[in-house]
């Protein structure tokens, strides 16, 4: 019992410093919802859906990056922006909408157009909770602030942008409106695609003029979700 409490301190530790941003964020997203609050089931089971899309994406990741390996030299300041948009955006902003829409689109508790900016973060920093205790094992609890800042937000940021279309998309087919609903579920993958691949590209690429592209990205996106997330609470209609 003397050598295995302190293993199991520290794993609990490394769980925290890896679950804890989420858990913030989500605990925000969900103040915001301020004319009907989702019921406490189907939120775990959106985290429980993010964690799905983060397997998936390990391994639809694998055999993309292995595509574009034997398309691309790995040399190339092309590989880069193809890995960073074509395979890593692609694939998680896409495993997390597939999960997301086979979970909620046809659940009744989807009736507020801000349930779908709800619903949309939750699944995301579902996955965004998973793949740090992965980095957070991988390399040590030193990674856990840069991430607490930049890769949990960044990924509630592409979410937001999605759901706010995602709800949208779902006020379109209520009103038999099938060619607003299939815009607006396209507008909301693409948008986090365009913001996800960005983001990666220049945290992937380490020059200074990328890094500096980076810093002044975050900073507007995050000023600019925070807004979109006051906006679209403040503003929220039946469905």
């Amino acid at each position: 019992m003397f050598y295995v409490m302190p293993v199991m301190n520290v794993l609990a530790v490394y769980v925290l410093a890896a679950v804890l941003p989420a858990v913030f964020l989500m605990r925000y997203i969900y103040k915001q919802d301020t004319v009907e609050k989702e019921p406490t089931g189907l939120l775990v089971s959106l985290i429980l859906m993010g964690v799905l899309a983060a397997l998936a994406s390990m391994l639809l990741e694998s055999i993309g990056e292995t595509l574009l390996a034997a398309l691309v030299d790995a040399n190339s300041p092309f590989y880069t922006v193809a890995l960073a948009f074509l395979v890593v955006a692609v694939v998680e902003e896409g495993t997390k909408l597939f999960f997301l829409k086979r979970r909620t689109w046809r659940d009744p508790n989807f009736n507020y157009r801000f349930d779908g900016v709800v619903y949309a973060v939750f699944v995301s920093l579902g996955f965004a909770a998973f793949e740090n205790i992965e980095y957070v094992f991988n390399y040590g609890l030193g990674v856990a602030v840069p991430r607490a800042l930049l890769a949990i937000p960044g990924h509630m940021g592409f979410a937001v942008f999605m759901g706010c279309f995602y709800g949208r998309a779902k006020l379109c087919e209520d009103c038999g409106n099938s060619v607003g609903k299939i815009a607006n579920l396209l507008a909301g993958y693409l948008s986090a695609i365009v913001l996800h691949g960005f983001y990666d590209a220049c945290a992937m690429n380490g020059s200074g003029e990328a890094t500096t592209a980076f810093v002044v990205f975050v900073m507007v996106m995050y000023v600019a979700v925070f807004r979109r997330i006051k906006r679209e609470s403040r503003t929220d209609i039946p469905v």
